[in-house]
Formats: C-alpha cells, sequence, structure tokens
C-alpha cells in the first residue's frame, strides 16, 4: 500500500513561489512508477497539472503552467517536488499528489490529502 504525504502549501502574493513536496511511504517508491500533480480550485473539476515518469526522462505540463512550474523527483528520498513560481492568484487550488497508472497522464490509484495553495493578488 502506498501512502502519499503533501505539503508546503500555504498563501503567497502573486509573483511569489512556493514549493510542494509529496513524501511517498509503504511501498518502494521506483515501483509507484508514474506521479503527478493535480489541483482542483473551488467549484471547478480537478486538472492535472505536471506529470513525470519513474527515471524523471518524460514529463508532462499542462499549459497554463508551462515556463513557470518545475515538477521532479528524488528516488532515494522517495519524494516529488513542484517548484511553482511566478503564481497567479488562478493557480489557487487544493494541489494532489498521485501514484501509479498505465502512462504519465493517466491518474493512478493512489492520492494524497492535498495542500491548500492559496495566491493572493
Amino acid at each position: 500500500q502506498v501512502q502519499l504525504v503533501e505539503s508546503g502549501g500555504g498563501l503567497v502574493q502573486a509573483g511569489g513561489s512556493l514549493r510542494l513536496s509529496c513524501a511517498c511511504s509503504g511501498r518502494t517508491f521506483s515501483t509507484t512508477n508514474r506521479m503527478r500533480w493535480f489541483r482542483q480550485a473551488a467549484g471547478k473539476e480537478r486538472e492535472l497539472v505536471a506529470a513525470i515518469s519513474v527515471s524523471g526522462g518524460i514529463i508532462y505540463y499542462t499549459d497554463s503552467v508551462k515556463g513557470r512550474f518545475t515538477i521532479s523527483r528524488d528516488n532515494a528520498k522517495n519524494t516529488m517536488y513542484l517548484q511553482m513560481n511566478s503564481l497567479k492568484p488562478e493557480d489557487t487550488a487544493i494541489y494532489y499528489c498521485n501514484a501509479g497508472g498505465l502512462t504519465i497522464a493517466t491518474p493512478g490509484d493512489y492520492w494524497g490529502q492535498g495542500t491548500q495553495v492559496t495566491v493572493s493578488s
């Protein structure tokens, strides 16, 4: 069984930065395969923000975050990261870590509890 725990959310002004972390436990991280960050804003559907393959060689970003967000993973630390720069109010959402899935764009079965990111204008 895989447990995912997000951290690093908070309140930041527009233009600021945050770094989210997703710590994975309960199973060998390398076998968790693909990892993703999703987000869900109030009243909206959950959307895929970024995804990364096991080796980190394949990465996906949704268009709205390209050039501002960077996804990475440290398999030795069983942790995935999302560096978020130049944050905008429209980035405000609960951010969720996700693991598993057959492709980097396909949600896996494992979810974290979410961490709130609020960007003030």
